[in-house]
């Protein structure tokens, strides 16, 4: 934010932050273990913009890796590395119909 001060922005006021009827804040709950890590891997698959990409083209139907390199512009072996890191995360499922896999999304 150039050309602001900290001066020019607004601190809440102590009503502000414990108005009646609102809770104070507390500790966040500790999630078990295992969500944690279910969640890192979720974040993990979802670190590259190829990724993101392909979860984007995916949201609406299924695809196979042709439709994917072509909607993409990028190669072949590029997109199935990225499907099967969405893949062993649970982001992504494939099913063949021939000699081609179409991927979607899972639930």
């Amino acid at each position: 934010m150039a050309g602001v001060t900290a001066d020019a922005v607004p601190k809440p006021s102590v009503d502000d932050e414990h108005s009646p009827g609102r809770p104070a804040p507390g500790p966040a709950a500790i999630r078990p273990r295992a969500t944690l890590v279910a969640a890192g891997e979720l974040l993990r698959a979802l670190s590259a913009p190829v990724r993101i990409a392909i979860v984007l083209q995916l949201r609406d139907s299924g695809r196979c890796v042709h439709e994917l390199v072509d909607a993409l512009g990028v190669t072949q072996p590029l997109i199935s590395q990225h499907l099967r890191v969405l893949k062993s995360a649970g982001v992504v499922d494939g099913e063949r119909h021939g000699r081609e896999v179409v991927y979607r999304l899972v639930d």
